[in-house]
């Protein structure tokens, strides 16, 4: 466990002090997908109806990251010997989907930014536990390149 939080920290890993137990590799595949589905199809939705134009900046940016981790996390996954399934939204993506549809005008915004901030912070969670203590050498690898990258999505959420 020390070994591990030392290579976190060298990585520059937010490390917690719990030991954390990592999903296995499939589900671990899956969860990144569904995460990233929920990023780019929220701020798509956000994209066509947003006046503010930070949020429109950090949409496109969850777009193309998100897009980009989706990437990382099936390339790792076949070098993993696993066969990934097209990523979906799990039932909690789902919700926050009908619920941003729902909501009209500064409300879709103010929602999409509450739902951001909880997404990420499941995101890294998921994302770091899984760099720490995974049992796949290639997404522990991807875990850890995504980490800070989702650490500094939240940054961005919370000055919005």
């Amino acid at each position: 466990m020390i070994k591990v939080l030392f290579a976190a920290a060298l990585l520059g890993i937010p490390t917690v002090a719990v030991a954390q137990v990592a999903p296995s590799p499939a589900t671990y595949v899956s969860k990144a997908g569904a995460g990233d589905q929920y990023e780019i199809q929220s701020s798509k939705l956000v994209l066509a109806t947003t006046k503010n134009p930070v949020l429109k900046q950090f949409a496109t940016m969850m777009v193309s990251d998100h897009n980009k981790s989706t990437a990382d996390v099936k390339a790792a996954a076949m070098r993993s010997k696993l066969t990934p399934k097209p990523p979906m939204l799990d039932a909690m993506g789902t919700r926050n989907i009908a619920a941003l549809k729902a909501a009209r005008g500064p409300s879709r915004d103010e929602l999409y930014i509450s739902q951001q901030k909880t997404a990420h912070q499941n995101a890294l969670s998921l994302h770091q536990g899984y760099a720490q203590a995974g049992t796949a050498p290639a997404l522990k690898q991807v875990a850890a390149s995504i980490a800070p990258t989702v650490q500094h999505h939240i940054e961005m959420l919370s000055s919005m």
